[in-house]
């Protein structure tokens, strides 16, 4: 079973949002189930900082060994920060999705309306 932490939100499209000690910044990742229908993740193509994006633009790639699959962004705002430890340790995506494996940290244009609660998300995947 996926494991889907309380304090953290959702999107339908398998990204978690979770808070950071700045209010307006979020860290972004993928979550547990969706490292897990992926398969071993081999690389990650992360944007740089800066990059502004709105909510629901692709942010970047995941590739594994079953799949490339799209990134997108759960909330409009700015990149403050990318995970480089992600170019020569993609498999931090599986072995830590919520800790070290986390993506981005956006600063958000707006609030978090639209995101799934982790109960919401949990009945999306069954």
């Amino acid at each position: 079973m996926a494991n889907v932490p309380a304090e953290l939100m959702y999107t339908s499209d398998h990204e978690y949002v979770k808070s950071t000690d700045d209010p307006n910044v979020v860290q972004i990742g993928i979550t547990d189930y969706a490292q897990d229908q992926l398969g071993d993740v081999v690389f990650v193509e992360l944007p740089k900082k800066g990059t502004q994006f709105g909510a629901h633009d692709v942010f970047g790639t995941i590739e594994a060994v079953k799949a490339v699959s799209e990134l997108f962004c759960p909330l409009a705002g700015e990149v403050v920060e990318v995970n480089s430890r992600l170019d020569a340790e993609p498999a931090l995506v599986n072995s830590d999705p919520y800790g070290a494996g986390w993506m981005i940290k956006l600063r958000m244009k707006g609030d978090k309306a639209g995101l799934l609660s982790a109960d919401d998300y949990s009945k999306q995947i069954g």
